[in-house]
């Protein structure tokens, strides 16, 4: 079966590559850790606010990586397992894992906080500027 592609109106020109990204982003998706995504009030004239919260119960902040990658927000967890360690039962499995966030052109990432096991990262989204711009058109006879 073949996929119809979402931007395929004559009137969305140059829209390929995020179409290639949402592909990405779909095929990408594992579940863990699990997340919040919520918007914050706004203050007087200050741009929107978003903040994600990721559940990184077990994980320091020298395990955890937060990185912008090409207009992604990429985070990244890194566990090792402790060798010295003989386990009766074991429930807690140490773990990778990547989870990306793919960003609006201008949005800002304002600073990352590790607090009770949660990992918040704080955006901003600023108003773009309204530009309006008239395009001469030439004659020719």
């Amino acid at each position: 079966m073949s996929r119809v592609p979402t931007l395929s109106s004559p009137f969305l020109l140059g829209f390929d590559e995020i179409e290639r990204v949402l592909d990405r982003v779909v095929k990408g998706a594992d579940g863990y850790p699990p997340y919040n995504i919520e918007r914050c009030d706004r203050s007087d004239g200050q741009p929107e606010r978003l903040r994600i919260t990721l559940a990184v119960a077990g994980f320091t902040r020298d395990q955890l990586d937060v990185t912008i990658e090409e207009n992604q927000l990429v985070i990244r967890g890194r566990q090792q397992d402790d060798k010295t360690r003989q386990y009766i039962h074991r429930g807690i499995a140490a773990r990778h894992f990547q989870r990306t966030f793919v960003l609006a052109e201008g949005m800002l990432v304002l600073g990352a906080d590790l607090k009770n096991g949660l990992l918040s990262v704080d955006l901003a989204r600023p108003e773009p500027e309204r530009i309006v711009k008239t395009i001469a058109i030439n004659e020719h006879e």
